[in-house]
């Protein structure tokens, strides 16, 4: 298993331009199976989660070509096919199939979705609006058996503003015939990239971004070429890991409202922000003010994803600080491999309450998870001594050749097979 050998101490300065979002990236390679044209990704790094959703494509007959970071993916020939467990046990993202096969074939079989073990995450949101608007579902031996039935164009209220629904639905909805309505959707920059990559496509989508969505189904999809959002969860990670190391950093191909909540807690820390419309620079001395407590919340509120890092940072800033989380049940499994390294975390259900110390020490950690696994890395950036991190086929997920981009900033890491 391939693994992380990291020397801490170092300063992080320099530039880095930050990927697309993973996250935007995976529903509208979904989105793709609605169209019988050509779609081009363009700005697509090879995360491990996209070469695993360009198998799934495979499976159902897409043409997959990768030129660099430009991911083509020509649908002409596709057909109804059983996507099985051994293309879904690893990838939550698979689910993001059920709404555009639905559409284009009017019947799905799939397994139930895998990914990293961070909380129940079940789908019944998604199978519950599917059900609603007509598909029936029949939820069997691990699989779903779906097909629509006399689907008629009507409002759907979630009950959470759940991302991965609200994507389904819009995928499902935007090519049935008629008006359809998302209230209580989901707000994330991802459910706008969505939203813009679909009308870009040919399909009505408008409210994106807001909690009300509305969509008026069209017959036919256009050929498209489209660069998705840069990813936030990236951007965050690298101003945090330059929050807790001190230097200064410019992120590239950044927008400063994703990360917001962020750069906000990261100010009252101590740090300095410069920002304009596609980038923004991060000045720390290293020295940290401790956050008080902080929440995770759907957007635009503070992120889960960011979670890990976060509660990393706190273990160097002076005083306790305090981190609960409200999205996944299971997002602290990876505190006891920071206290491997002398944290002082304490866990109570969803939260942790986070003592600082002047820094922590290398040691030889195992990622459980992708946030939880780059937190331990960024860790280690800091950590005196060598830090090896374990297990980073779950970081590789939604981070892109990270060894290379740390390096462009001074951190001494290695990447070990």
């Amino acid at each position: 298993m391939s693994k992380y050998i990291i020397k801490g101490g170092n300063k992080l300065n320099g530039v880095i331009s930050i990927d697309s979002c993973k996250n935007a990236i995976l529903p509208i390679m979904s989105a793709s199976i609605l169209s019988d044209k050509l779609v081009k990704i363009k700005n697509c790094p090879k995360y491990s989660d996209v070469l695993k959703m360009c198998n799934i494509l495979k499976k159902l007959g897409s043409k997959i070509i990768y030129r660099k970071k430009t991911l083509i993916i020509d649908n002409s020939n596709i057909s109804y096919n059983f996507i099985d467990n051994s293309l879904t046990q690893d990838i939550r993202a698979s689910i993001f199939t059920l709404g555009p096969m639905l559409a284009r074939f009017k019947k799905a079989k799939l397994s139930y979705p895998g990914g990293c073990a961070i909380g129940q995450r079940g789908i019944n949101l998604h199978t519950l609006a599917f059900k609603e608007l007509g598909v029936e579902i029949l939820e069997q031996h691990g699989y779903l058996f779906c097909k629509t039935k006399n689907v008629k164009p009507k409002t759907i209220s979630l009950s959470f503003p759940s991302v991965g629904a609200t994507e389904n639905l819009m995928m499902f909805m935007c090519a049935i015939n008629g008006k359809f309505k998302i209230t209580n959707a989901a707000k994330e920059p991802e459910i706008v990239d969505l939203a813009n990559f679909l009308n870009k496509m040919g399909a009505k989508v408008s409210g994106a971004g807001t909690n009300e969505i509305t969509i008026i189904g069209v017959n036919s999809f256009k050929q498209i070429e489209y660069t998705p959002i840069p990813d936030r969860i990236i951007a965050g990670s690298y101003m945090i890991a330059v929050a807790i190391t001190g230097g200064e950093v410019k992120l590239k191909n950044c927008c400063y409202d994703h990360v917001k909540s962020l750069g906000e807690i990261l100010v009252r820390s101590g740090c300095e922000i410069k920002k304009n419309k596609k980038s923004l620079i991060i000045k720390s001395n290293g020295k940290l003010m401790p956050i008080n407590k902080v929440e995770t919340s759907p957007y635009p509120d503070f992120p889960t994803d960011l979670q890990s890092q976060l509660t990393v940072m706190c273990c160097f800033c002076t005083g306790v600080s305090i981190v609960k989380e409200n999205i996944f049940e299971c997002r602290f499994r990876y505190v006891p491999e920071l206290i491997k390294m002398g944290a002082n975390i304490e866990v109570f259900n969803n939260m942790a309450i986070i003592t600082g110390k002047e820094n922590l020490s290398g040691a030889e950690v195992f990622a459980t998870d992708l946030r939880g696994g780059i937190a331990l890395v960024i860790a280690g950036l800091k950590a005196s001594g060598y830090t090896t991190v374990n297990d980073i086929h779950f970081i590789e997920r939604g981070y892109y050749n990270l060894e290379h981009q740390l390096k462009l900033l001074g951190a001494d890491i290695n990447k070990i097979n």
